[in-house]
C-alpha cells in the first residue's frame, strides 16, 4: 500500500531467463527432426522391407539372446545399489523392479520409467526413503559413468567420424572425449578421497560411496553399453567395424537424451542414417534399427507390463 491507501503498484516482473540447456536442447532437436526428413525422402522403402525379410534367423535369434544379456547385465545396476544400502528386498526381485523399469524407460522416457516406476515399485516392497532414491541414484550415475568411458575413449580413439558438413570437427571430438575420461576419473578420485561424507541436493541427502563400488558402476555399465552396441552390430550384418557401431549408438543415445524424445524415436534412426547410411546403405541401416527396436525396446516392454500388472494386482490382495 501506497502512504494514501492507494494500492502499490507492483513491480513489473520479467520472464525468468531460459535456461542455455533449453535452447540448445531445442535446436539440437530441431538439427535432428531436420535431419530425419532427410534422411527419410532419400529412403527407398521397399528396400528397407526386403533387408528385414533378408535377416537370418541366426542373426535375430542371436540379436535376442543378447538382448536378453543386456536386461540382465542392466539390472546389476540395482544390484549394486542393494550392496551399497544393504536394503533387505531379496535380489530377484531387485531384478524384476529393474527389468520391468528399464523396459518402461527405454519406451516412454526416463521420468516414467527410471524414476516414477522403480520408486512406486521399491515402496511396494516396503523400502522407506531416503533408500530408494539413493539406489535410483546410484543406477542413474552407475549409466552414465560406464557411458562416459567408453564415449570417452572411442572419441579419442577417432572411431566416430563425423560428416564434413558437422560443424564439430575430429579434434573437438577427442577433446570431449579427453573430457568425458576426466569426469569419470574426477568421480572415482571424489568416491576414494571423501567415500561415506553427505550432503544434500534439493532436500535429498547423497552420501559419496566408496571407491570400489565406482569402479563396479563403471564395470557394469560399460558392459551393459558394449552388449547394447553389439546387438546392433550384429543386425547390421557386422558391415562395418563393432567399435565404430557402438561409437555411433553411443552418440545417439546421447541425442536421444538432450532431445527428451521418449525411446529416442527418429533421433536413434537419424544419427545412424547420417553416420552409417553411406557406408551400408539407408535400407540395410533402417531394417537392422526396425528389429533393434522390436527386439530391444517393444519386446521386453510387453513382458515387463505383464508382469507390472501381476506385480499390482498381488500388492491389492
Amino acid at each position: 500500500m501506497r502512504a494514501d491507501g492507494s494500492a502499490a503498484d507492483h513491480p513489473r516482473r520479467d520472464p525468468p531467463a531460459r535456461r542455455p540447456g533449453r535452447w540448445l536442447g531445442a535446436i539440437f532437436g530441431i538439427a535432428i527432426v531436420a535431419l530425419l526428413a532427410w534422411a527419410a525422402s532419400h529412403v527407398a522403402w521397399d528396400q528397407v522391407g526386403d533387408a528385414l525379410r533378408q535377416l537370418p534367423a541366426g542373426v535375430l535369434a542371436t540379436a535376442a539372446a543378447l538382448c536378453a544379456l543386456s536386461h540382465l547385465v542392466y539390472s546389476g545396476y540395482d544390484l549394486i545399489g542393494k550392496h551399497w544400502t544393504r536394503h533387505a528386498v531379496p535380489a530377484r526381485r531387485v531384478m524384476l523392479i529393474t527389468f520391468i523399469s528399464y523396459a518402461f524407460n527405454l519406451n516412454l522416457g526416463s521420468l516414467v520409467g527410471a524414476i516414477a516406476m522403480r520408486l512406486r515399485l521399491y515402496a511396494r516392497e516396503g523400502l522407506a526413503q531416503p533408500i530408494p532414491t539413493q539406489v535410483l541414484g546410484l543406477s542413474l550415475a552407475s549409466n552414465w559413468l560406464g557411458y562416459g568411458a567408453l564415449a570417452g575413449g572411442l572419441l579419442m580413439a577417432g572411431w566416430l567420424a563425423p560428416p564434413p558438413t558437422w560443424p564439430v570437427g575430429t579434434a573437438a571430438l577427442r577433446g570431449l572425449g579427453a573430457l568425458m575420461w576426466l569426469v569419470v576419473v574426477g568421480y572415482v578420485a571424489v568416491c576414494a578421497f571423501a567415500q561415506g561424507r553427505g550432503f544434500s541436493v534439493r532436500g535429498h541427502d547423497i552420501v559419496v560411496p566408496g571407491p570400489r563400488i565406482a569402479l563396479m558402476q563403471i564395470a557394469i555399465s560399460a558392459a551393459n553399453w558394449m552388449v547394447m552396441g553389439a546387438i546392433v552390430w550384429v543386425l547390421l550384418r557386422q558391415g562395418v567395424p563393432y567399435p565404430q557401431v557402438l561409437a555411433v549408438l553411443l552418440a545417439a543415445a546421447v541425442a536421444g537424451a538432450v532431445t527428451h524424445v521418449p525411446a529416442g524415436l527418429g533421433v536413434l534412426e537419424g544419427v545412424f542414417i547420417a553416420l552409417l547410411g553411406p557406408t551400408l546403405g539407408h535400407g540395410q541401416v533402417l531394417a537392422g534399427l526396425i528389429a533393434y527396436r522390436a527386439l530391444y525396446y517393444l519386446g521386453p516392454l510387453l513382458i515387463a507390463a505383464t508382469a507390472y500388472f501381476v506385480l499390482e494386482a498381488r500388492g491389492r490382495r
